[in-house]
């Protein structure tokens, strides 16, 4: 018997393990209960012997049960914050082992059966899992306890039958698991401990017939005696599977933003060179830049390279007519350098143009005569 209550046990204690790893395998985007739910549940459920109080009449001992079923259904409703209440019934059903006495040994049969309503608020946590809420929590409410018991032990020293209903107030606390099924919204599998005890002593009459009877179980005539007989540590906990329904579930929240990755950086398609006054070869900056150009060019998609030279409105040779023309070939000397530059990098000539520009199109405006090193360029663009 001990066997078969620890692998139901086991059996019980698995089952949230397996539904883990399945609904795991699943997206699943869940919130807090919210709005109007309804839910069922049951398994096995164990009984903590219950002392049995002396009296003048009735021996006194533990009572022993195997172990039993339960089953419940609740109504509840979500506040959406992680709080909810329900209001629960619950039915126990457990069969008789024995009555455990100093001198006094038998055979039990009979049933216990208990039924109870009652008040629960819970608390919904969020782990960071959507997959998985723990909860817990506690109730308070009434319940009923009925037996119909009989114990037997030999040689005519007793035989009790007891019978009857007691009711009182009861309390439970509660912890579980729920598991927010990917297939239904709004269904959850659950998978339950509950602690639930009723204040006492609980009474029920009894008829015994014996040797056995008060005063710390003495021996008396044989014969009859009757009363109420007491037991109290009335501590029940069990172990549930179940279901659990919502009628109104939160909406899942939006998913994250995907993230883009953000474009490679293109290649510059223009660059700049600049060149000492009144010269046109190239100085080791130039030359750098250059050289990055041309590699870039390898790297992008182009037709042509234009390579148009500049310089500033100063010029070597005094006159505005001759110092236009000098500058006019003092620009395309500095594209021609460039052009044997980007050719020396690898870049095929057959793709370079070159213009020169003289004084025209300055980066930056001066007045006549002045010099400006932004002016003295060669640009090269790729189109």
């Amino acid at each position: 018997m001990k066997l078969r209550q620890g692998l139901l046990a086991q059996s019980l204690l698995s089952a949230p393990l397996v539904a883990g790893y399945l609904l795991c395998a699943a997206p699943v985007m869940a919130q807090p209960v919210q709005g109007l739910y309804i839910a069922g549940e049951g398994g096995a459920t164990f009984n903590q012997d219950q002392q049995v109080r002396a009296s003048s009449n009735l021996p006194s001992g533990r009572d022993k049960w195997h172990a039993g079923g339960i089953g419940l259904g609740s109504i509840g409703y979500g506040l959406g914050n992680g709080f909810r209440v329900e209001v629960e019934g619950d039915y126990r059903s457990m069969a008789y082992k024995r009555f455990i006495a100093d001198n006094v040994s038998g055979r039990a049969d009979g049933r216990r059966q208990t039924a109870g309503v009652m008040a629960n608020a819970l608390f919904d946590m969020d782990v960071g899992q959507p997959w998985i809420f723990p909860y817990f929590g506690a109730g308070v409410g009434y319940g009923w306890t009925k037996l119909n018991t009989s114990f037997t032990a030999p040689n005519g020293q007793l035989s009790q039958q007891t019978r009857g209903t007691f009711g009182n107030f009861a309390y439970q606390g509660i912890f579980g698991l729920s598991f927010p099924t990917p297939w239904v919204v709004g269904l959850s599998f659950t998978a339950e401990y509950r602690f639930w005890t009723m204040l006492g002593p609980q009474s029920h009459s009894t008829l015994a017939y014996g040797t056995v009877g008060g005063n710390n179980n003495q021996p008396k005539s044989a014969g009859w005696a009757s009363g109420n007989r007491d037991t109290k540590t009335d501590f029940n906990h069990s172990l549930m599977l179940g279901l659990r329904y919502e009628f109104n579930p939160a909406p899942p929240p939006p998913p994250p933003p995907s993230e883009t990755p953000a474009p490679a950086p293109q290649a510059a398609r223009s660059y700049l060179v600049f060149f000492d006054w009144d010269k046109s070869d190239l100085t080791d900056r130039a030359r750098s830049i250059v050289s990055t150009a041309a590699l870039a060019s390898t790297h992008t998609t182009l037709t042509r390279i234009t390579v148009s030279g500049y310089t500033d409105n100063s010029s070597a040779h005094p006159g505005q007519k001759s110092g236009e023309e000098y500058n006019m070939k003092l620009s395309l000397r500095r594209a021609e350098m460039v052009k044997a530059e980007l050719v020396r990098d690898g870049v095929p000539g057959t793709t370079i143009d070159i213009h020169g520009y003289g004084e025209t199109n300055p980066l930056v405006k001066t007045g006549p005569n002045t010099k400006e090193a932004q002016n003295r360029r060669v640009e090269i663009i790729f189109r």
